[in-house]
């Protein structure tokens, strides 16, 4: 199948990014953006996505539709589609590239296919793409023809494999490893600074972990604007373990130590306020607060 337009859900922090990959590559990139942010608005307008009227709209005129938001909205946004489809007799193919557990994903492919549309697993690893940084997406599914089309148009598209679940699960085990070693990281540091030991804990760190350290000079500092998205992406990962006969409480952690930081002001930064000229010991005390 030949494809020309991409829905999107939703055009946020990554979502715009991906989407404006498509638009500079020639495919027509549109969304609906009913009850969006004026942020979310704006960056849409960044990226040259336009914005249709309704669900309705979008369903008649994509092929493809993906789905990238934060978890809790996966399923909301799938049931839309959904009744779209319904609504409107048409047919795509819908890519959920959201952080969700397999399980999760199980459940939102069968609210799609139900409508008599295809559904494709799909997990997105790597920041927001931009000039001269590119993230993967994976994908598996019984039907990904469609999805994988879109490396010509300047995604890394990757198949891994027949199964739903197979892109979201790897998209949990990595994020475990990225995103819950953040949440350890800040929470070592902070006990550190109330334990009156950050000084010695950087010192010991300069000499033992000296590349880890620089890491975290440099990742930590975005966090904050990013932690009430994370909440529930350490939810489903925790899930994901729970349902394979593993502890879920790590993760469990994870999520709490967002909670944590979502309870703090220096949460309200935006991608595009935080403060470069802070340093990781400013950021520290802060949250130690």
């Amino acid at each position: 199948m030949a494809v020309n337009t991409v829905g999107l859900l939703s055009p946020g922090d990554m979502g715009h990014a991906v989407g404006a990959v498509l638009v500079t590559n020639g495919i027509k990139v549109i969304t609906c953006l009913e009850s969006r942010s004026n942020r979310t608005r704006g960056l849409a307008e960044k990226a040259r996505i336009q914005d249709v009227p309704t669900y309705q709209d979008l369903v008649r005129e994509a092929e493809i539709i993906l789905s990238i938001l934060v978890p809790s909205e996966a399923k909301k946004a799938a049931t839309l589609v959904s009744q779209a489809l319904e609504e409107t007799g048409e047919t795509l193919t819908y890519a959920d590239c959201n952080a969700i557990a397999p399980q999760t994903v199980r459940e939102v492919g069968t609210i799609i296919t139900s409508a008599g549309s295809n559904f494709v697993d799909a997990g997105i690893i790597g920041g927001p793409p931009g000039p001269g940084i590119m993230n993967r997406i994976y994908i598996s599914g019984p039907d990904v023809e469609a999805v994988e089309q879109l490396n010509k148009y300047g995604l890394d598209v990757r198949v891994i494999g027949p199964e739903i679940g197979q892109a979201s699960g790897l998209k949990m085990v990595y994020a475990a490893l990225t995103k819950g070693t953040s949440a350890l990281a800040l929470e070592l540091l902070i006990a550190s600074k109330r334990l009156n030991l950050y000084d010695a804990l950087i010192t010991e760190w300069e000499m033992s972990q000296a590349e880890r350290y620089e890491s975290f000079k440099r990742g930590l500092q975005s966090v904050p604007s990013k932690s009430y998205r994370w909440i529930g992406e350490m939810e489903e990962i925790a899930k994901t373990f729970g349902d394979v006969g593993l502890t879920p409480k790590i993760l469990e952690g994870a999520a709490d130590m967002y909670r944590f930081i979502v309870s703090n002001p220096v949460s309200n930064e935006t991608p595009e306020t935080i403060d470069r000229n802070r340093t990781l010991e400013q950021l520290i005390e802060k949250l130690a607060e």
